[in-house]
């Protein structure tokens, strides 16, 4: 971010960064995370460790597992300047897109994540059925069998929500 020298306008910047970290933030970024995007978003122009570090008044180690951690999520990019030996990154130009498409990808992977394993310990109670009869409980293992029936559904309808979420944004 370029160094202003107005404090009014810097109070601005402050109350947007803060503002639009928090909305970040639901979806499970890092509240330092979350700082550092909106920061890159709002500048004008590319931004090395040592800018971060200055702008949000972080360690530059800090902000290189920032940035890492916000390549990873495919919500910045570095770039590079003819005559600059620095690694510079900015925030990709198409928030909405790039955020959705990286959040939504990872809530389907952990949502199929999850039904597989509830499908694990459905095959696990089947396998120890002999066991529940045994000690009178075959009927609450059914109950919890059938209750993770319900759950995988619900985990099927999460995903095609997430989906339907990701297909709508590549059509925009």
């Amino acid at each position: 971010m370029k160094k202003t020298y107005d404090p009014m306008l810097e109070e601005f910047q402050t109350k947007t960064i803060h503002e639009f970290s928090k909305t970040l933030e639901i979806f499970g970024l890092a509240p330092g995370d979350a700082r550092l995007f909106t920061t890159l978003y709002i500048t004008s122009s590319p931004m090395t460790l040592d800018d971060m570090s200055e702008t949000l008044g972080k360690s530059k180690t800090s902000m290189s597992t920032g940035i890492r951690n916000l390549l990873e999520h495919g919500l910045v990019e570095r770039v590079w300047i003819k005559g600059v030996r620095k690694d510079l990154y900015q925030a990709n130009e198409n928030l909405y897109h790039s955020f959705l498409d990286s959040y939504v990808e990872k809530w389907v992977q952990a949502t199929n994540s999850h039904k597989l394993n509830l499908l694990q310990i459905q095959n696990d109670l089947k396998t120890n059925i002999q066991h529940f009869q045994k000690e009178n409980v075959a009927e609450q293992a059914n109950y919890l069998y059938e209750c993770t029936e319900e759950m995988k559904i619900f985990h099927d309808r999460i995903a095609d929500a997430f989906r339907n979420i990701r297909n709508s944004t590549e059509r925009k």
